[in-house]
């Protein structure tokens, strides 16, 4: 119960703070967002999107899942992306993960945990995709890296799959799709250097057509 009351009482405080700065900060903050930036990260309770990057709130809109996945069957992430995209207008789609994260860490062994192992088996493929490279690590805090690194890069791959991602592309070139890893020892960012704004460098057969057709 001290953890929760504590919540409430650092609610207060904060709230204090924000007026003394600028007396209309929730006025300004009730009438709308309009930001800029769609945040898909991990769930970690270490990794605050507007925290570590130094934004406001209305600045990022934050969705989180384990491991900062994009699961084209998961109906949160893809209602988000859409409202992100298509109602907010967002000019930046970011996959940020971070060294050191359990998901990530768990899919590389063996351990069954329960349900979130169906959610793991994603991260199993994409090491099962990237094998190759991640069995030549042989040390195994830099193979858990590598793996963290290759796990949002192929996320960002797989927001490009995306009708929604394409289609905005088709209609106003934008949104750019970036990967980032956070660094929970230094605080920093690093960019992982995989920005899409097209399908140019995706491969034919993911290329989506403007037009519907019926599938039989």
């Amino acid at each position: 119960m001290d953890m929760y009351k504590s919540l409430l009482e650092g609610n207060k405080r904060w709230v204090d703070e924000k007026l003394k700065e600028d007396p209309e900060f929730f006025n300004t903050l009730a009438k709308g967002q309009s930001p800029q930036v769609l945040w898909i990260g991990c769930s970690d309770s270490r990794v605050p999107a507007n925290e570590i990057t130094g934004t406001k709130p209305g600045d990022v809109f934050v969705h989180r899942n384990i491991a900062n996945m994009v699961v084209h069957t998961d109906m949160n992430m893809l209602s988000v992306l859409d409202y992100a995209v298509n109602v907010l207008k967002v000019r930046h789609v970011i996959v940020c993960g971070h060294y050191g994260c359990g998901g990530v860490k768990a899919a590389m062994g063996n351990q069954q945990f329960g349900i979130i192992d169906n959610w793991l088996r994603n991260i199993k493929d994409v090491y099962r995709l990237h094998a190759d490279e991640l069995d030549k690590i042989e040390n195994e805090e830099e193979r858990f890296n590598r793996l963290v690194e290759i796990n949002v890069m192929e996320q960002v791959f797989d927001l490009s799959k995306t009708s929604i991602i394409q289609n905005a592309w088709r209609d106003r070139n934008l949104p750019f799709i970036h990967g980032w890893v956070y660094s929970l020892h230094t605080g920093i960012i690093k960019d992982l250097g995989v920005t899409f704004d097209s399908t140019t460098k995706m491969t034919s057969v993911f290329n989506i057509t403007a037009s519907k057709v019926e599938v039989a």
